[in-house]
């Protein structure tokens, strides 16, 4: 558990004021408060399954006149590749137009669509490197990024700039309580539409009387045809929990 008192101090002292300095017991306190950020977005789910990956997120519909429509969570990186965010969506969509940048480069220098992990290395030095930067701020986001090479794969970048491979994780405001729903649910060998029930359902059981299909956003990419295919209303509506 983090001290709070030894926060205060530390910010007394001015530790907290660029994302440079190193407080005394060794943290970079301008990254942790990033990280809480991501704690205040909205949650996403990524999930493997036998025959693809897929992405579930909510979109967190704030106000009753906007257009649901307009309102995008989870983006196309390329044909095989997808993510979203969690956190300052604003830095997210950045760091995706980024990625976007990059699998073009690639296609265009090599012929060939970029591995799914090569992509997130990038990005993930990309988001390191505002760590140690003066003058700038980490990037507030965590994004979630789904993609079939050889086999489909699920990722997960923070504001640290550190990477992990998943089967099943989660990002956002109820990541922990989806996390533990997922460690007790999901199973080797899963397959797409189970895993699609799986994901909703935990957003369900976390979102309570505010879900709704309305604020669902997602995506799937199936391991045979590698590409990423954007999930509607309908979709969603065909699962019965």
């Amino acid at each position: 558990m983090v001290d709070q008192s030894s926060d205060v101090s530390h910010q007394a002292m001015g530790y907290d004021r660029t994302s440079i300095m190193f407080s005394p017991d060794g943290r970079l306190l301008q990254v942790e408060y990033a990280k809480k950020t991501v704690k205040q977005g909205t949650t996403a789910v990524g999930i493997v399954c036998k025959d693809g990956v897929l992405l579930v997120a909510d979109k967190r519909v704030v106000d009753k006149l906007i257009v649901s429509k307009s309102i995008e969570k989870v983006f196309q990186v390329d044909e095989h590749i997808g993510a979203t965010a969690s956190g300052i969506l604003s830095d997210g969509r950045v760091l995706i137009e980024k990625a976007q940048v990059i699998a073009q480069q690639h296609r265009v220098t090599y012929d060939e669509p970029i591995e799914p992990e090569t992509l997130v290395k990038e990005i993930s030095n990309l988001k390191q490197q505002f760590t140690q930067y003066g003058g700038a701020r980490p990037f507030g986001v965590s994004l979630l990024f789904i993609g079939v090479d050889d086999k489909p794969s699920l990722f997960v970048t923070d504001p640290t700039g550190i990477f992990f491979e998943y089967k099943a994780t989660a990002i956002g405001e109820f990541d922990t309580e989806v996390k533990d729903l997922l460690d007790k649910q999901y199973r080797d060998g899963i397959n797409v539409q189970d895993g699609l029930k799986l994901g909703v359902g935990a957003l369900k059981k976390v979102l309570g009387k505010d879900f709704s299909v309305d604020r669902l956003d997602g995506a799937v990419i199936y391991t045979d045809e590698k590409q990423f295919k954007r999930l509607k209303k309908e979709d969603f509506l065909k699962i019965k929990w």
